[in-house]
């Protein structure tokens, strides 16, 4: 279930995810990747994967994803890891899970092999690619 406040009206996944990729996009975010978890995982429908070049670009880009979600939307994340260190965030919203990495930090957990057999899309600059397999 997507949080929201009572005052909020309630948005599927699949456009929290696009609220969320479209917010990361302003603080140029790279490399952004979607998997579509619905039918592979019980605790979400959706991973956001993102990149900074710095610790300092990922913290704007949760900054920028959770200001947008809270002022637009009134949605808050359940649970947030790693804004400390910034090498990895991670920002909980239920049905989406938002993860935002360093370039070195992404290269060593590669998630997305881990989840090579799920649905993919690749967002670019407002432009969507999908792979529905593997690479």
């Amino acid at each position: 279930m997507v949080p929201v406040s009572a005052a909020a009206e309630p948005i599927t996944t699949a456009e929290m995810v696009e609220l969320i990729t479209d917010y990361a996009q302003g603080p140029k975010a790279v490399d952004l990747v979607v998997l579509d978890l619905s039918g592979a995982s019980a605790f979400t429908d959706a991973f956001v994967i993102a990149t900074g070049r710095s610790d300092r670009q990922v913290k704007a880009i949760h900054d920028a994803i959770h200001q947008g979600m809270k002022n637009d939307h009134a949605i808050l994340p359940s649970h947030v890891e790693g804004l400390a260190e910034s090498n990895w965030v991670l920002l909980d919203y239920g049905d989406v899970v938002v993860h935002v990495f360093t370039p070195a930090t992404r290269e060593y957990y590669r998630l997305e092999t881990l989840w090579g057999d799920v649905p993919r899309r690749e967002v670019s600059g407002g432009e969507e690619e999908s792979d529905q397999g593997s690479q």
